[in-house]
């Protein structure tokens, strides 16, 4: 699933292409994406045919769209394997018309300058549409996303490390937890932890460990924000359909089996929440 560094990646290009333009026409192919919203395809054409989008935002892992006469946003999770994506390479401006199909296109919105195509080969992610309210940090956010803490570079250090301070519970499974600090997945969780030095399954870290953990969470995330995220195969790129490069920068992820950048220790991988977290045993002690 994609994680903060990509969902961001996406939302920067789609906002890039799609600020201030009005939206022509809504096509949806796939009834399963709109199954957020009472009354399904026809209700989200209703809903922003002829508006003009004003913001493209963010928190966590979903994007939306706000638009200049309506209290409602477009609220878009890319679920496992979606992409957003404008004017592709197959796109012809002239005829209007893909080459390729409509392999794995569930929905389509025309705009004054081109076309922003919803791809999902899994078809786990969705289109919602959700009034605004305050979330708990006070900022003004689609309803169906007031739950989501704040991400890690939207808060200070010293406020994330607040929350990860003391936790009980093991301090992967913290980061993980949209409702403590969103848009970590088990990606940058790893790698995160790996730079702090600590173990994934220690609990009650403290106010210094927890500073540690909270630099380098925001560290890797930026890094890999510069990076454009990660791309393990094509079901991530960008808005522009480009693959993002940080895979090569990664430390542990993956990685089980071969030596540790700093130690040359093996890196292990454990089954952790249905998935596997990936660490050194001997730098990551903590």
């Amino acid at each position: 699933m994609p994680e903060l560094p990509e969902v961001e990646s996406i939302r920067a290009g789609v906002a890039a292409a799609v600020l201030g333009q009005r939206v022509r026409g809504v096509e949806v192919f796939h009834a399963r994406v709109v199954r957020a919203i009472p009354g399904g395809s026809a209700a989200l054409a209703s809903a922003v045919t002829g508006q003009t989008v004003q913001e493209v935002a963010r928190r966590g892992k979903f994007i939306w769209l706000e638009f200049a006469r309506s209290e409602q946003a477009l609220v878009i999770h890319l679920g496992m394997s979606g992409q957003l994506l404008i004017n592709d390479a197959a796109y012809d401006a002239a005829t209007r018309y893909y080459p390729a199909g409509r392999r794995h296109e569930r929905a389509r919105f025309d705009y004054g300058d081109g076309v922003l195509r919803f791809i999902d080969q899994r078809t786990f992610g969705f289109l919602a549409l959700s009034a605004f309210v305050a979330s708990a940090d006070g900022r003004r956010v689609p309803a169906s996303l007031a739950h989501i803490a704040p991400d890690a570079l939207e808060m200070t250090p010293a406020q994330l490390a607040q929350r990860l301070a003391g936790a009980r519970r093991e301090i992967k499974r913290v980061l993980l937890d949209q409702k403590v600090v969103s848009g970590i997945g088990n990606i940058y969780a790893d790698e995160a932890l790996f730079l702090a030095g600590v173990d994934p399954r220690a609990r009650q870290l403290g106010k210094r460990r927890a500073a540690w953990l909270a630099e380098a969470v925001r560290a890797v995330l930026a890094k890999a924000l510069a990076a454009g995220g990660t791309s393990f195969d094509r079901l991530y790129r960008n808005a522009n359909g480009e693959a993002g490069y940080f895979e090569r920068e990664l430390a542990v992820y993956g990685r089980a089996g071969q030596a540790c950048p700093q130690c040359g220790h093996p890196i292990q991988a454990v089954p952790f929440m249905g998935r596997h977290t990936h660490f050194c045993p001997h730098c990551q002690r903590h």
